[in-house]
């Protein structure tokens, strides 16, 4: 039987460490803070914003929480932005994505003072993860390879293959695998004879954002799969198609009318040696890395 990487186990350990390293800064008269920034109404950006809001109380984090209306202007977000960066009391601003079709989020990211930037999205924080130079990481990718070394997965001089190249995901992944000594490719739309690919990882991360995409015919018997994916499917064809015979998913289907895939055919995982699931996999560690970043902000912003 695979062995299942408990997201959420490894997620409440590092929420402890944080909330360890929050109050010896309390002791030196620091609290790190972080502005999230939430624009309109947008149910599920609201329930994961407020998540995050909930965990800064948890873990002793101050946090401000804005909320501009779905009007609102690249020019007014600019303004808001800038008066965040010069904030002392704010450590880390993040902005939830999507934003109204209106705004230039690029722009806007691009204008986070980069050693606020817990999302790791600035180019500076880019390059210097590119460096290997201390940075900002992104949260999701940060939290892999947390998940593979928690889990006491080899990770040096093994084969990873990542499947997808955002930048959000696929590039700062292979980047922090690499910085960990993994020979690493990066597979997309276009490579070539995929499962041939695939089929050579010992650690296979899946962040294409299509459901069920790697099926097992393209998985190594014994690899580690990570799956980065969240898809949510609404259709009887799509359920049956990965979950048919899975009771406890039957019965959440038919409570909600919807489930959650990731970018991995369950089947797939009978072949490894070890994945994460969806839900309980690498999602939880986005929030936890969050405030792990916003931590680290606080530190190398004072020098400490």
């Amino acid at each position: 039987m695979p062995r299942i990487l408990d997201g959420i186990a490894i997620a409440s350990a590092i929420k402890q460490e944080v909330a360890g390293e929050v109050k010896s800064l309390a002791e030196k008269g620091i609290r790190p803070g972080l502005a999230a920034v939430l624009v309109g109404h947008v149910p599920a950006s609201e329930i994961y914003v407020r998540s995050k809001v909930q965990t800064c109380a948890d873990l002793g984090l101050y946090s401000d929480l804005i909320t501009p209306p779905d009007t609102v202007t690249t020019e007014e977000l600019l303004d808001l932005v800038h008066k965040l960066n010069a904030r002392d009391d704010i450590d880390g601003i993040l902005i939830q994505l999507p934003l109204p079709a209106q705004v230039d989020a690029k722009l806007l990211l691009d204008a986070i003072a980069p050693e606020k930037d817990v999302d790791g999205f600035h180019p500076v924080n880019a390059g210097r993860l590119q460096a290997g130079r201390p940075a900002l990481a992104p949260c999701t990718p940060a939290g892999v390879i947390e998940i593979l070394k928690r889990s006491d997965v080899p990770i040096v001089g093994q084969n990873a293959v990542i499947v997808g190249r955002s930048d959000i995901v696929g590039k700062p992944a292979a980047m922090l695998l690499l910085h960990q000594n993994a020979t690493v490719t990066i597979c997309h739309s276009k490579t070539r004879d995929l499962p041939a690919v695939t089929r050579q990882a010992d650690i296979l991360v899946a962040a294409i954002g299509r459901p069920g995409f790697i099926t097992p015919e393209m998985v190594k018997p014994g690899a580690t799969i990570i799956d980065v994916g969240i898809n949510r499917i609404t259709s009887r064809d799509d359920f049956d198609r990965f979950f048919a015979g899975n009771e406890k998913r039957e019965a959440t289907f038919a409570k909600r009318g919807s489930t959650i895939v990731g970018d991995v055919h369950p089947k797939a995982f009978e072949i490894a040696s070890a994945y994460t699931p969806v839900p309980g996999g690498v999602g939880p560690l986005t929030i936890a890395m969050l405030m792990a970043n916003t931590v680290r902000a606080a530190k190398m912003r004072r020098g400490l």
